[in-house]
């Protein structure tokens, strides 16, 4: 049996997204992409898109959970609060479809594919396309880390679960 991940790259002009399976021990990616929204229209607008899209992409692939790359507090006020609407978007989608929802800091999911978290970008791209097999790395940023986020999550949840389960 699959398990199956939506990775998710927020962001309200690019929301980068990808999914991947665990299959008998391996790693495929089923999708990958971005959402764009259109700066001409209203912020409300955008994110009602974004929902539209995510909210397709959980019927189309039925994933097991969603994996949110968290907010990079480094980035200016405007940018940080529309990260934080578009992700505020992916996990309403998340629990509408009751479907478990898991951050990761960007460090933490550059640790999980690369082994630093100071990897650059490149660097997890390629990362991202050599675990996953593709024949060559995704060409979008935000495509790779969304890649790289489910990645990051489908190496760290069982072991998350089996702790939780030995606490209980």
């Amino acid at each position: 049996m699959a398990v199956i991940i939506l990775g998710i790259d927020p962001g309200l002009a690019n929301t980068g997204y990808g999914i991947v399976a665990r299959r008998d021990g391996r790693l495929l990616a089923l999708d990958g992409g971005v959402v764009r929204t259109s700066e001409g229209d209203a912020p409300q607008q955008r994110l009602a898109a974004l929902h539209a899209a995510l909210d397709a992409l959980v019927g189309e692939h039925s994933p097991d959970a969603v994996a949110l790359e968290q907010l990079y507090f480094g980035q200016n006020a405007r940018t940080a609060f529309a990260v934080g609407q578009a992700r505020g978007v992916a996990m309403l989608v998340a629990g509408q479809h009751a479907l478990p929802c898991a951050s990761y800091t960007p460090q933490q999911v550059k640790g999980a594919v690369c082994g630093s978290g100071r990897a650059d970008k490149g660097q997890v791209a390629r990362m991202v396309g050599a675990l996953l097999g593709l024949a060559a790395p995704p060409a979008s940023d935000h495509a790779a880390d969304a890649l790289a986020v489910a990645v990051c999550h489908a190496n760290r949840a069982p072991l998350a679960a089996a702790i939780a389960g030995g606490r209980a």
